[in-house]
């Protein structure tokens, strides 16, 4: 009676999940087949010729720009990804240690706030923020620190790497802050309690403890900044361009859609060699840790 039983509630769930499976297969692999199939063939004049070939790859691999964009936006992905979760883990932690928990709630609504304008209105903001005649250089002129309107701090790499880290803190954040609110409290009682002082307690319980999160909040970061578009071209003016940027240049520009399928298909296996390595890396840390 158990075996049927059992098999009735596992085609219940397979006909539960059967179609946002499909809806997800359709959305998501369908595109991605397509990009990976558009890679191995041939740009002809307006037109994808059906003829195999490995000609895109053997470019994206010895053209000197694409290694130059590609090592940009790696660097600039950790960098964004390094000063926010450095920056998110004490609010993260602030709020999961600190604020009391009738509050908690709150905090968790004021982090959220800036999901409610569209991640395009962040970026001009930004732009007037750190314009000729923004914000930052009224404010230095209006208090006589300079004398004229700055010109470095807009359309250079600095400025994306700010406006990214603004964009995606809320996304590391929050998995930090699940992940202290997991912690057993009596824990760090215990450390204390053998003498530890709160750094090292932090150092040997806590961050250990946290590690699941900060990992996902790497994650998080550094996936969609190394691929973002809206940014470089905003905020760098066009002249500082990411992997993104060449993958639009190649699409549509010049029409070249088996070469950008290709930057397009690379990018997404060094992110997943990146990732992969960050978690090998991780596992290995948490080992040594124990």
């Amino acid at each position: 009676m158990a075996r049927p039983r059992l098999d009735s509630e596992a085609r219940a769930g397979l006909s539960l999940i059967a179609p946002p499976f499909l809806y997800a297969l359709v959305i998501l692999a369908a595109p991605l087949m397509t990009i990976l199939a558009y890679s191995f063939l041939t740009d002809g004049y307006l037109e994808v010729l059906p003829e195999g070939t490995l000609q895109n790859y053997g470019q994206v691999l010895t053209d000197p720009i694409v290694r130059a964009v590609m090592l940009r936006s790696l660097i600039v992905a950790a960098v964004v990804t390094f000063a926010t979760v450095v920056t998110a883990f004490p609010i993260a932690y602030y709020v999961s240690f600190m604020v009391r928990p009738e509050r908690k709630a709150m905090w968790l609504f004021l982090i959220t706030i800036p999901f409610w304008t569209s991640y395009l209105i962040r970026v001009f903001l930004w732009k007037v923020i750190l314009g000729y005649n923004g914000v930052v250089n009224s404010s230095l002129t209006g208090l006589g620190i300079i004398d004229e309107p700055l010109t470095f701090i807009l359309y250079n790499v600095n400025a994306i790497v700010i406006t990214l880290a603004h964009a995606y803190a809320p996304f590391a954040i929050l998995p930090i802050f699940v992940a202290l609110e997991k912690i057993d409290r009596s824990l760090l009682e215990a450390g204390r309690d053998l003498g530890e002082s709160r750094l090292m307690t932090f150092w040997r319980v806590t961050l250990p403890l946290a590690m699941p999160g900060v990992i996902a909040a790497t994650l998080i970061v550094f996936i969609p900044t190394i691929g973002d578009y809206v940014t470089p071209e905003v905020i760098g003016g066009g002249k500082i361009p990411m992997i993104a940027n060449m993958i639009q240049v190649q699409m549509l520009a010049l029409d070249n859609r088996p070469l950008g399928s290709a930057l397009a298909v690379t990018a997404m296996v060094i992110v997943a060699l990146v990732s992969a390595l960050f978690l090998f890396l991780n596992r290995r840390f948490l080992k040594v840790r124990q």
